[in-house]
């Protein structure tokens, strides 16, 4: 597996990307929703892969839910980085990665795929996201 390593541009919010896809391999997703269009998204997940998220300073952590409400998009609030979207689920969850955030971004180069998930209902997008999705961790440091 690949280890690949990014975060927001101060620092606050870190990602680990454990993954068995090459970069250069990687189905990169672009969402359709406002949301995503407004941030021109490049997401990956490897759902036999992991993810672990690591938050120096909570309170610099936003947490923005919209739509069916069914996951946190991770967004510094310092610098303004919009990092993963997390469903949270037990003690961890599944995640999908911003491509932009890792530090080797550059490795991605894979034209990314449009993707519409607007029809989908709240169980439907949530069995999606288990099914594909990586599975992540969330840490804040500062607890």
């Amino acid at each position: 597996m690949g280890e690949y390593h990014g975060g927001c541009h101060c620092g606050n919010i870190r990602v680990t990307y454990r993954t068995g896809v090459a970069p250069a391999e990687a189905v990169v997703r672009a969402c359709q929703c406002s949301f995503c269009r407004k941030h021109a998204t490049r997401a990956v997940s490897d759902p036999e892969g992991s993810l672990a998220i690591t938050v120096r300073d909570e309170s610099l952590l936003g947490r923005y839910r919209f739509a069916l409400r069914a996951a946190d998009f991770l967004i510094c609030r310092q610098c303004g980085v919009y990092v993963a979207a997390l469903m949270a689920e037990g003690d961890g969850g599944y995640a999908t990665l911003m491509v932009n955030a890792l530090d080797d971004h550059a490795q991605y180069t894979r034209t990314p795929v449009p993707v519409e998930y607007e029809a989908e209902d709240e169980a439907g997008r949530r069995q999606r996201r288990r099914d594909k999705w990586t599975p992540a961790t969330l840490r804040v440091a500062s607890r």
